[in-house]
């Protein structure tokens, strides 16, 4: 691996930042400690511009590089975290009840900050880089708040970039691919009533479960007969809530909520055209009603092809290889960024460890030389020094 000299002797204070923002968890926008230990670490490292309260709570540093301001580009890192109850046992691990740094944006953060201090330091680029942490990824659409703040437009961002441990993946290896990468993460919430009563005669209902659980079924018909199989789509139910607890009623009420995962407009629209005559038009065949409400979330993340290709040829300069991603149905609010540039999101590896969003997860600080260094390489390409 080919890890900057000087990236190496800060190797003790990045993870100890790591590990600080680690035992001290934040939610969605709530990231008011980790915006100002970033917003003063910034200040710290010496860089020109240090910007806070975008969308909410985010934190936007500018590096000038050796020949002025010039070319702007983007790198983001995430740094909320998620309402789960730690489990690692670590001697930093979360002091913060049911919240816990179960994703590795503390890493992503830490990742960032410390190639920042290296650019700081360094100057060898020509033009500006905007080093981006954003709040809110895990469900608040933080990229979404902090693009309508005009993000790309008040630091003239040409080009972004965003980078993701991966569990599974070579501690330090990378893998990207060009395209579709992460998948639209739309919700939807189904209200079926029928008519309730005792169980023992439901000749007299209209059984809600029963209505409820065909609806279940057809909706997998979505995938299975409505969608191109060359295309992928996922159709999860998972909640089915009645309101009743007793042995012997039927409810009159049966919620079902869920999530559908798309790589494609098209694919997107087909799920929320028949999702909703399936529901209706099954509860009318059995007597009851059904509303859905359709709620569209984070859209389809799509790399763009050139910024790949750069992305893929600094992962190389530093790990001497970058395999190709799966594709991924989870969702990641960088799409919104990818909206309003061109940039890649590419994966580093976090080696054998729990999956994320898990409670015995942590993020591998020896992945920590390899992010700084991708950084680093990454701006070293795009901002060549003139000869």
């Amino acid at each position: 691996m080919q890890v900057p000299e000087r990236i190496t002797t800060l190797l003790p204070r990045i993870t100890a930042l790591r590990q600080d923002l680690h035992a001290h968890p934040e939610i969605l926008f709530d990231c008011h400690r980790t915006s100002a230990v970033v917003a003063q670490h910034l200040r710290a490292i010496g860089c020109d511009a240090v910007e806070t309260g975008i969308g909410r709570t985010g934190v936007v540093g500018l590096i000038h590089g050796k020949r002025g301001a010039g070319r702007c580009i983007g790198l983001r890192a995430d740094m909320d975290a998620l309402p789960i109850h730690e489990a690692t046992g670590l001697p930093y691990a979360s002091t913060e009840a049911g919240k816990m740094h179960a994703c590795g944006h503390d890493g992503h953060t830490a990742m960032l900050l410390g190639a920042a201090q290296y650019l700081a330091e360094t100057r060898a680029f020509d033009g500006t880089v905007a080093v981006i942490f954003q709040p809110a990824e895990e469900g608040g659409g933080g990229g979404r708040e902090m693009c309508a703040d005009g993000l790309m437009e008040r630091f003239a961002i040409t080009e972004v970039y965003g980078m993701h441990n991966w569990p599974g993946v070579p501690t330090g290896q990378f893998a990207i691919r060009p395209g579709p990468f992460f998948a639209a993460t739309d919700q939807f919430e189904i209200a079926v009533e029928g008519r309730g009563g005792h169980a023992a005669k439901p000749h007299h209902c209209v059984d809600t479960t029963v209505v409820a659980a065909h609806i279940v079924l057809a909706l997998q018909s979505i995938v299975s007969r409505n969608a191109d199989p060359t295309q992928e789509m996922v159709v999860s139910v998972t909640s089915f809530v009645t309101e009743s607890q007793a042995f012997n009623v039927i409810p009159q009420h049966v919620t079902l909520r869920g999530t559908i995962r798309t790589l494609s407009p098209e694919m997107r629209e087909l799920a929320e055209k028949r999702l909703p005559q399936l529901a209706e038009a099954t509860a009318q065949a059995y007597g009851a009603t059904a509303r859905v409400n359709y709620m569209r979330g984070y859209p389809v993340m799509v790399n763009t092809g050139a910024e790949t290709d750069y992305a893929v040829q600094a992962a190389r300069a530093v790990a001497g290889d970058c395999a190709t991603a799966p594709l991924v149905m989870g969702g990641e609010d960088f799409a919104y960024m990818l909206e309003e540039r061109p940039g890649a999101y590419i994966l580093v590896g976090n080696g054998d460890s729990a999956d994320v969003h898990h409670p015995e997860y942590n993020f591998n600080d020896d992945a920590i030389p390899a992010g700084c260094s991708y950084w680093a390489e990454l701006v070293a390409q795009r901002l060549p020094l003139a000869g």
